[in-house]
């Protein structure tokens, strides 16, 4: 009889001991191999949007709830800072700064978040492109992720109005005004950007100044009486800047009186983008931090600025790459804990193997005598027995990585929801390999002993004895 038929014959004689042995061993195997997968996902996630900024600058409170807000976009933000705080590090001459990307918070749709940032965001930070469409460049123009555009169904052309907060509720809905409209979706890049909705700084000052003029206008003004104050806020935002960009006489001509149309979002000209003024020229005004990329990393100047700024400001300034690792400190006692205890299970696992194989050589002893009577020889009894335990190692190892990433899958789905990210549970990595040789081991070790008591079997001994 072939030996693998033989093997399997004599473990499922025994189908409780054979299913506690396999379940212990499948526990410690996809216990591990979770780890493995989810560890390196959060991983590639981290890494792949840090992005080489360099510094965060925002408001006071945890650092590390300051990058994950604006480096992962899944925490709240700390609070808000005045352009006219960043303004030094907005100068394009800044001797320590290469590049400074404002970022405003607080919006959402169908809880993908809505940012305003500057083409800086996409073309210098992650060096992606967009798919279809094109970049943002009007007022309540987007641009979105291609994780958004498949969740949402948005498609270029679509016009939406966005919601307070990062959660879809249905009651903060910003429904007044003009809604916001998709010009273009981003290539899949597998970042933050595939979740990102992506706009003007001044379309998100915009909708708040909408809704703070709704909130001021007398509730008995007849319609056409309100106060149209902030439509000349949102011009100013739209505002070409003419007295910035040298465009000549003619180009001044050209313009002349758009301003007063500028307000009017229902009879935007998309033959022709707007420039927007620089930042620094709305000092007031809000932003929710500044990703920063230095000139050079290894200038001592460069490495005393995050101090400089907590010390001698009312900002705040964080490292991604030093937050991150001390986030990854505090996830490592959790993980290595379940680490240790999935370790211990497998361990246990191959005794259990051991002691099913073991006790079932008192059972066996007159079938190997039989077999050695027929011409099994000694090194095939004990390769017999060491196939068992490898048997067993194989199929449990099968049914660990069976329990993880079936357990993955459905804990990808509950991150998704929470956080946007996508995970994917059906994955494989190459650490789980090395865990198949891990288990081959356990098994093979736990096989031994048995194995050489069977090669040991004294043939006249044992069937004088049965």
């Amino acid at each position: 009889m072939n030996p693998l038929t033989l093997s399997w014959k004599n473990q499922k004689d025994r189908p409780l001991q054979m299913l506690l042995t396999l379940l212990l061993f499948g526990l410690g195997v996809g216990l591990i191999s979770l780890l493995i997968s989810l560890n390196t996902q959060l991983d590639e996630k981290f890494k792949n949007n840090l992005a080489g900024i360099d510094l965060v600058i925002g408001a006071k409170g945890s650092p590390l709830q300051m990058i994950l807000s604006s480096m992962y976009h899944i925490d709240a933000p700390t609070g808000n800072i005045s352009i006219k705080e960043v303004k030094p590090f907005l100068n394009p001459k800044h001797p320590l700064v290469k590049l400074a990307v404002p970022l405003s918070l607080g919006d959402s749709y169908k809880t993908f978040r809505i940012i305003g940032t500057t083409h800086e965001y996409v073309d210098s930070i992650f060096k992606e492109s967009v798919a279809t469409g094109k970049l943002w460049d009007r007022l309540y123009e987007v641009t979105i992720g291609a994780n958004v555009a498949s969740k949402t169904n948005l498609k270029i052309g679509d016009q939406f109005h966005s919601s307070h907060g990062f959660t879809d509720d249905g009651i903060n809905t910003h429904d007044h005004g003009e809604g916001f409209k998709v010009v273009g979706i981003l290539n899949k890049s597998n970042t933050v950007l595939d979740q990102l909705i992506l706009t003007n700084t001044q379309s998100v000052w915009a909708v708040h100044d909408h809704e703070a003029e709704e909130k001021k206008a007398p509730a008995d003004a007849p319609e056409g009486e309100h106060d149209h104050d902030h439509d000349h806020d949102h011009a100013d935002h739209s505002d070409h800047d003419h007295g910035e960009h040298d465009h000549g006489e003619h180009d001044h001509a050209a313009h002349e009186g758009h301003d007063h149309d500028a307000h009017d979002h229902s009879k935007h000209d998309h033959a022709a983008a707007p420039v927007f003024k620089p930042l620094t020229a709305y000092p007031d005004k809000d932003i929710t931090t500044l990703l920063v990329r230095y000139r050079n990393k290894k200038d001592w100047r460069a490495l005393n600025m995050p101090r400089s700024i907590n010390e001698n400001t009312d900002l705040q300034a964080a490292s991604p790459a030093i937050e991150m690792n001390r986030l990854y400190s505090m996830m490592g006692v959790g993980t290595d804990a379940l680490r240790n205890l999935a370790l211990i299970i497998v361990v246990v696992s191959g005794l259990s193997i051991f002691i099913s194989l073991f006790s079932s050589l008192k059972d066996r002893k007159y079938e190997l005598a039989l077999m050695r009577v027929m011409g099994a020889s000694r090194g095939y009894l004990f390769f017999l027995i060491i196939l068992e335990g490898l048997l067993f190692a194989i199929m449990g190892y099968l049914l660990g990585l069976l329990l993880s990433h079936g357990g993955m899958a459905l804990l990808s789905g509950y991150l998704e929801e929470a956080y946007q990210y996508e995970f994917s549970g059906w994955r494989f990595f190459k650490e789980e390999f090395w865990l198949l040789g891990g288990s081959l081991v356990i098994g093979f070790l736990a096989a031994l002993i048995p194995a050489f008591q069977a090669y040991r079997t004294d043939i006249s001994e044992t069937l004088t004895t049965y």
